[in-house]
C-alpha cells in the first residue's frame, strides 16, 4: 500500500465516525418520547394530530396538533412535542405552553424523509402525558442526506 492510500482510508474512517446516521429508528423515537415524558408512558386520547395521510412532497408538510384542555392555571398543557421514526433526527419540534396561551394548539411545517409513523405527545401540568400517532405515506422524500454534527 502506498502512503496516499493509507491516508485516504484513514480520512474515510474519520468521516464515518463524524457523520450522523441517515435515518433514525423506531427505537430512537421511543427513546426520544421517553426522554420528553420523563419516563411516563403516554396514554392515547386528548390529542388531535392533523396531517395529510398521503403527502406528495416531504419538503414542507403542514401539521397541526391540538389538545383538549381548559388551559387554566390548574389544568393546562405544559408542552407539545412531535416525533418521527425515520428522519435523521427523531425530535421534530417541542412547543412550550402555559395557561395564558388560551388554546392548546400549535401549527408548523415539517420535513419528512420517507413514509413513516409520527407521534404527537402532550405533557400536562400534572405530569400526565397524552399522545396520538399517525402513519403517513410520502411520495417525494426530503431529508435524505446525512448531516454533519
Amino acid at each position: 500500500m502506498k502512503r496516499r492510500d493509507v491516508l485516504a482510508a484513514g480520512a474515510g474512517l474519520a468521516m464515518l465516525a463524524l457523520v450522523r446516521p441517515v435515518a433514525a429508528t423506531p427505537a430512537d423515537m421511543a427513546a426520544a418520547v421517553a426522554a420528553f415524558t420523563g419516563g411516563v408512558a403516554p396514554r392515547e386520547g386528548k390529542v388531535r394530530f392533523d396531517i395529510a395521510q398521503l403527502i406528495d412532497n416531504g419538503n414542507a408538510v403542514p401539521v397541526t396538533v391540538a389538545v383538549e384542555s381548559a388551559m387554566t392555571a390548574a389544568d393546562h398543557v405544559a408542552a407539545i412535542a412531535i416525533f418521527n421514526e425515520k428522519n435523521p433526527q427523531t425530535d421534530v419540534a417541542v412547543f412550550t405552553l402555559g395557561p395564558r396561551a388560551g388554546k392548546a394548539e400549535v401549527s408548523t411545517r415539517i420535513r419528512l424523509a420517507t413514509s413513516q409513523r409520527l407521534i404527537a405527545v402532550a405533557r400536562m401540568n400534572d405530569g400526565s402525558c397524552w399522545s396520538k400517532s399517525v402513519d403517513v405515506i410520502v411520495t417525494l422524500a426530503a431529508c435524505i442526506e446525512g448531516e454533519a454534527p
